[in-house]
């Protein structure tokens, strides 16, 4: 299944793993690309510039296959070294970025001039328009239903994705609500280059996270996400709990982002993928969990989501036209 974004990133299926945080590593995005799609590791997740190259060779010590590295780029009190982070990047020999949050234009400008190909995460067809105009090689575009921070506009996939692939000319990774070779097929039906998977990929052998926290995946329906910060136009959608939904009353009640900050901690969310009680904290999920009932390696993932795409394309929708 060829297309410009296989091509371009040199996978054999057109299938791109999310640079999710304190899920995306090494061992994971080395499954991913060994499985012939593209694994990508979070640079922030590791904690520090020096502890990202040394992510980075383990990734290549268990792959000699593409994969990349999410940097995501948001204001901060004490923002990250960011650009210790975009060096290390660089000359480690990395192939592929994703970039995320905050224009990108200075990043990417060193990655192209050092032949990286760059991916920019958009939730909206005009950021996806700045983020070409900046010279990225793919957008990835994310529909409403994904995990984490939708935007504030609301659009669905199914009106955003053909709504940005008819104004962009490069390449569009569809994202949020896909897990399956349905969600693929549909996306390419929607004139998307391929998909990008988040928490489809949480539920999988090599992925980092507690098993209870999978079994929770599996067990949960496309109805058990909350949306919080709504109130503070900082939407984020993330897993239903007795947290999430303290904090989504508290900021609609008038609260501000103080009266949450304890409930919303990253560091609870943290605990939550590694110690496995899913109350102790908000952790980020997407609707697209209803989907979701089993928990592969990354191996049969991906085979049987190109497998299923490729049945669906030759005999259902081929059986309409005949």
């Amino acid at each position: 299944m060829k297309t410009r974004a296989t091509t371009i990133l040199g996978i054999e299926h057109p299938i791109v793993q999310g640079g999710m945080q304190w899920v995306a590593t090494a061992e994971l995005a080395a499954a991913v690309s060994n499985a012939g799609a593209l694994g990508v590791i979070s640079a922030l997740t590791t904690g520090s510039p020096e502890n990202l190259a040394r992510e980075i060779r383990r990734c290549q010590d268990l792959t000699d296959r593409p994969f990349g590295v999410n940097l995501t780029i948001l204001p901060s009190i004490i923002p990250p070294p960011y650009e210790e982070y975009r060096d290390v990047i660089v000359s480690s020999g990395v192939p592929v970025v994703e970039t995320a949050g905050n224009n990108p234009r200075s990043f990417v400008e060193i990655f192209k001039a050092n032949g990286i190909t760059t991916i920019h995460k958009c939730t909206s067809v005009r950021h996806a328009l700045k983020a070409e105009s900046l010279g990225v090689d793919i957008v990835s575009i994310d529909g409403f239903e994904c995990a984490g921070h939708p935007g504030e506009d609301d659009v669905p996939g199914l009106v955003l994705i053909p709504a940005a692939t008819a104004l962009l000319r490069i390449p569009v990774l569809a994202s949020g609500g896909i897990a399956d070779g349905r969600g693929l097929v549909a996306a390419l039906a929607l004139g998307a280059d391929g998909i990008s998977m988040g928490t489809r990929f949480m539920c999988t052998r090599e992925s980092p996270i507690h098993s209870r926290i999978k079994d929770a995946i599996v067990a949960a329906t496309e109805l058990d996400t909350e949306l919080i910060f709504r109130p503070l136009r900082n939407t984020s959608r993330v897993a239903s709990n007795s947290v999430s939904r303290q904090a989504v009353e508290v900021l609609a009640k008038g609260g501000v982002f103080e009266d949450v900050r304890e409930l919303v901690a990253g560091a609870r969310g943290r605990r939550v993928y590694s110690e496995g009680d899913p109350e102790h904290g908000v952790w980020t999920v997407g609707m697209v969990q209803g989907l979701i009932h089993d928990v592969p390696g990354c191996e049969e993932l991906v085979a049987r989501i190109v497998q299923d795409a490729e049945a669906l394309i030759d005999l259902r929708l081929g059986a309409l036209t005949r």
